[in-house]
């Protein structure tokens, strides 16, 4: 039943995109509804197809994200409630989704061979943020959209890096365990990385930025921890639940960001694109050079790959949103977010199938 359910779904969805290039071609109003209404009906045919399925949280935000651009004024205000006040609580419940799932008890045996961790977490916060000033000293870019860039490379690595590792056939304990460390290492490094490398594009206050951290990641993580220790398994419905509600918050926050910045995306969008696609790929890719330079075995290197270049675009938006620039340094950490869950899903299914 769920198959031809599914079957339905990809041909509806299929005509949903034949309908909208046809209101294209002919001056037809109802092109976006018919555009979302593709994205929305294929990721849920995706859903029947264990290589596809990975697909189905990026099509889910590109018919959010095209929502929020063609009806940016739907997601201002709901009955005079600012709906940009959601992002940092909805953050919160995403990052206690993830703390639920982190025990501490499964990071012991990898810490005894330290060297792929180290090399994981040096990695992150030197090559993305490297990058990520390369691009915006060399492009003609506003100056909040190019400190946007810089933020995406010295934000943690992304919890869809551990997903993304056990399908590669990669090492997911230690994906865990740099993706945990990032994480924790965040309040100290990225504000002092931004403060190094964006404070001329952009004021940026240290200590601002490190309570942002603190309130957005690190306290929800721990209150994940807590919860994972003591009540983990008590509630399943709710254990379930926690992650379909953290993957919506995540596409609800992106759809904000493109709402509050349309205007800059449909200026420079392609260009942006462009750099945020380049900026994503030279993450896996000299992630996964420099390890393998290192000696580190196949499977960590495909990790650390994954590590470095997925980053942890939600927490970029939020730190962006309590700054006061989520029309302009938050729309990059919204676009980065959307294209690295397409090339991580290709490149960790075609990895996986050279097992």
């Amino acid at each position: 039943m769920k198959q031809i359910l599914c079957q339905a779904c990809l041909g509806l969805g299929v005509l949903a995109a034949i309908a909208s290039a046809g209101c294209v071609a002919f001056g037809l109003s109802g092109a976006a509804i018919c555009l979302m209404a593709c994205f929305t009906l294929l990721a849920l045919g995706f859903q029947g197809y264990p290589i596809l399925k990975g697909f189905s949280y990026t099509l889910f935000i590109f018919a959010a994200s095209t929502y929020a651009l063609n009806y940016p004024e739907n997601l201002v205000a709901y009955h005079g409630f600012p709906l940009k006040k959601l992002v940092t609580p909805l953050l919160v419940l995403t990052m206690f989704g993830m703390g639920i799932h982190m025990n501490l008890t499964r990071f012991i045996e990898i810490v005894k061979s330290p060297k792929p961790i180290l090399a994981g977490i040096f990695c992150h916060y030197l090559i993305m943020p490297g990058i990520g000033v390369a691009l915006a000293l060399s492009t003609d870019l506003p100056p909040e959209i190019a400190a946007g860039i810089i933020l995406v490379g010295c934000s943690p690595s992304g919890v869809a890096s551990n997903v993304m590792a056990f399908i590669s056939g990669g090492n997911l304990a230690l994906s865990v365990t740099v993706t945990a460390i990032s994480t924790l290492l965040a309040p100290l490094l990225t504000p002092l990385l931004m403060k190094l490398l964006a404070n001329q594009l952009v004021p940026i206050n240290f200590w601002d930025m490190f309570w942002h951290i603190m309130e957005i990641v690190i306290f929800p993580v721990i209150a994940g921890l807590i919860y994972n220790q003591y009540a983990y398994g008590k509630r399943k419905w709710l254990d379930e639940l926690l992650p379909i509600l953290s993957m919506a918050s995540i596409i609800f926050i992106v759809a904000l960001t493109v709402s509050a910045g349309h205007n800059t995306l449909l200026s420079i969008g392609w260009l942006l694109i462009i750099l945020v696609l380049f900026h994503n790929l030279a993450g896996y890719f000299f992630g996964y050079r420099i390890s393998k330079w290192m000696g580190i075995n196949e499977q960590d290197s495909r990790t650390i790959a994954f590590e470095v270049g997925l980053q942890n675009a939600g927490l970029a938006s939020g730190i962006a949103a309590k700054m006061g620039f989520m029309a302009t340094m938050g729309l990059v950490p919204g676009i980065f977010g959307s294209m690295q869950n397409i090339t991580a899903s290709i490149l960790a299914n075609w990895w996986g199938r050279k097992q």
